[in-house]
């Protein structure tokens, strides 16, 4: 594999599908590119690596399954790590949620390249106090002594970590969510909505019932009772090997009820949020900083979240939107209803408030200073 002569160095990123790098990494990623380095992406192929090819990335397919414990394949996904690393050299790796983190940081402890760990969320292992959550607990601890730094994407998850002993306070960095391009996500963006339509929610997410979905299906039951002409739209993708996913079975049961639009998976969420008057996430998941609020409120739109780890970071309550509790439809439908009611002035000024607050707190520009301050330091540039 050819380097470019400006750095001579190769900056690798592992993770769980070529689709989350590009869909969370691209512009990190790019400003790499143009910097000169080589950017190394080792991931399972999906049909976004090609999108990563293009870009100008090497692309190494990997085969493994975030969401098994299985001590064999654990053991080969470390192997193969190992292997490439030392076949490719890169000289430096970011390795993204649970097993990259654990078995990447071992594997490039291993061959001696320096490593950092970014902590995207939490979720589902660290649900509930179980076998599985001490596993991950005493793997983490093990993998993460060994990377120059571990990253967090809330001050919530750095402390967990902390307070449980996983990690060193002195390794731990909070960035501010994983970034936003809010050049791209502008109101500048126009799908035309005409101001007599239905009024429109819209929630984008992964399709778990961890995410709220079935809270938000029983809120919009709740305003239908109330005869609200009202639309309540959702788009995202299923992970039919996930425990927590709901089904399709729940999703044609709220279609059939008339409280939920599913729109399918959309490669690019602007012309939905452009056509939506109120963007709805109650998620109760363990998140990091949900990349869809973020884009929502870089587009101008009001929301309504749960008081949840991540989520309540990029909502300000009654300013940007309004923030509910937790797996509580009632509270849900409360403020969806006042959101309903709420001049249409007033609504535009909190989707106003929102995007000022995504550039201020969460623009892409942070989080590539981020990646680039520690390439420098760590590679002496």
């Amino acid at each position: 594999m050819t380097r470019h002569p400006a750095k001579n160095k190769l900056i690798a990123f592992v993770s769980n599908s070529a689709w989350s790098v590009y869909n969370f990494r691209m512009d990190v990623i790019c400003c790499l590119l143009d910097q000169g380095y080589n950017v190394l992406i080792i991931a399972p192929d999906d049909n976004y690596s090609i999108h990563l090819r293009e870009a100008g990335c090497h692309f190494l397919p990997i085969d493994f399954n975030n969401k098994t414990a299985n001590p064999v394949s654990d053991w080969f996904f470390y192997r193969q790590l190992k292997s490439l690393y030392q076949q490719y050299r890169p000289d430096f790796i970011f390795h993204y949620v649970a097993k990259p983190n654990i078995y990447g940081s071992l594997a490039a402890n291993a061959v001696k390249i320096p490593s950092v760990a970014v902590i995207t969320g939490l979720g589902y292992p660290f649900a509930k106090r179980n076998w599985l959550y001490y596993t991950l607990k005493f793997l983490y601890k093990k993998a993460l002594r060994h990377t120059q730094e571990v990253w967090f994407l809330n001050n919530e998850d750095a402390k967990i970590f902390i307070t449980e002993k996983i990690v060193n306070i002195e390794k731990a960095k909070v960035l501010p969510g994983e970034g936003v391009n809010t050049d791209f996500f502008s109101p500048s963006f126009q799908s035309g909505k005409n101001k007599d339509e239905v009024f429109t929610f819209l929630m984008s997410t992964r399709l778990l019932r961890s995410k709220g979905i079935g809270i938000y299906a029983d809120a919009a039951r709740i305003l239908k009772k109330k005869n609200y002409d009202v639309r309540f739209e959702l788009i995202g993708f299923f992970e039919s090997h996930h425990p927590d996913s709901i089904t399709t079975e729940d999703l044609q049961r709220w279609g059939q009820e008339g409280l939920i639009e599913y729109r399918g998976f959309a490669e690019d969420v602007r012309p939905f949020l452009e056509h939506a008057d109120c963007f709805v996430f109650p998620s109760f998941y363990n998140e990091g900083v949900p990349r869809c609020l973020m884009e929502a409120a870089s587009m101008e739109l009001p929301i309504i979240t749960s008081f949840n780890r991540g989520c309540k970071e990029v909502v300000l309550n009654n300013s940007t939107g309004y923030i509910c509790k937790s797996q509580d439809p009632f509270d849900l439908a409360d403020k969806m209803e006042k959101m309903i009611n709420l001049p249409a002035e007033d609504r535009a000024r909190m989707g106003k408030n929102g995007r000022s607050l995504i550039i201020k707190k969460f623009g892409i520009e942070k989080v590539i200073d981020e990646y680039i301050g520690t390439l420098n330091a760590d590679l002496g540039d």
